[in-house]
């Protein structure tokens, strides 16, 4: 459970710039699906490993 805890912190901090920016980003307009995507495939793999760990 305390993986869980560190992966809610992870995501939650890293987050956080992006939300915040003023307008100004460097992905082109239209992308926010494949970065959307790449994000959830990488926490998909944090969660895999941790879950092929702990056996």
């Amino acid at each position: 459970m305390k993986q869980l805890h560190v992966l809610a912190l992870t995501a939650t901090l890293t987050a956080g710039p992006a939300l915040a920016h003023g307008g100004a980003h460097i992905h082109p307009h239209g992308a926010e699906i494949w970065i959307a995507a790449a994000f959830a495939a990488g926490i998909a793999a944090i969660v895999a490993s941790f879950l092929w760990g702990r056996k």
